[in-house]
C-alpha cells in the first residue's frame, strides 16, 4: 500500500509518498536448530505449527542473530536437545537449493519453547522466506501455537495440506544426532 497526505499530489522525484507493509507475526515452537558455521551457537532455529492433528509441523527457519543472541539461543535450547522434536515425516528436510548434494542437518530439540516471528506470507503450508527473531513468548504454551493464529489469505481458504504431507520436504535430510530419530 502506497500512503500520502490527503490532497496531495504526485510529484516525480520526489518521495512524497509512502509504502506501507503489513507485518504479520506468529508465534512459534522452537522444534530443532543448525549450528552456526563460525564461532559457535545456533545458526538458525527450525519454526513449527501444531495442526488440526495435533501434531508439529516444520513451517521455516529465523536466522541473522548476531554472535552473542547465536550463543544465548543455544543455552536455551541445550536442555531439550535430542528430543523428538517435529512429527515423523513433518520436519525440515530436502537437499540445499544452494549447494546441491549438502544435506541439511539438524539438531532435533523437545517442542517446549515458543518464539514470537516476523514474517511476510506463507506459501503453502511454510513461510516464503526466512522469519525475523522478535521475542521470547515464556507465557505461550507450545500447544497455542497452531495454524489458525494466521490470517487467512485472500479468498477466505486455509492452505490445503501437502497430498502427503513432508514426502518431498525430508527426502535426504539427515539428522544430526541419532536420538532425535
Amino acid at each position: 500500500m502506497v500512503a500520502k497526505r490527503a490532497g496531495q499530489v504526485y510529484v516525480p522525484g520526489e518521495r512524497v509518498m509512502v509504502k506501507v507493509k503489513h507485518e504479520r507475526t506468529a508465534d512459534c515452537v522452537i522444534g530443532g536448530y543448525r549450528p552456526a558455521a563460525k564461532g559457535g551457537g545456533v545458526g538458525s532455529i527450525l519454526l513449527g505449527l501444531y495442526d488440526a492433528q495435533g501434531e508439529l509441523v516444520y513451517v521455516g527457519f529465523a536466522s541473522a542473530f548476531s554472535a552473542p543472541q547465536r550463543r544465548e539461543i543455544l543455552e536455551r535450547l541445550r536442555p531439550f536437545e535430542g528430543r523428538a522434536g517435529f512429527a515423523e515425516g513433518k520436519g525440515p528436510g530436502g537437499p540445499s537449493r544452494w549447494n546441491r548434494g549438502h544435506k541439511l542437518g539438524f539438531v532435533s530439540v523437545a517442542p517446549r519453547l515458543v518464539c514470537e516471528v516476523k514474517l511476510d506470507k506463507l506459501q503453502g503450508e511454510r513461510f516464503r522466506h526466512a522469519a525475523q527473531f522478535q521475542r521470547w513468548r515464556p507465557d505461550k504454551e507450545p500447544r497455542e501455537c497452531t495454524y489458525e493464529q494466521l490470517s487467512l489469505p485472500r479468498g477466505g481458504r486455509r492452505p490445503m495440506p501437502l497430498a502427503t504431507p513432508g514426502a518431498e520436504e525430508t527426502r535426504g535430510l539427515e539428522a544430526i544426532d541419532e536420538k532425535a530419530r
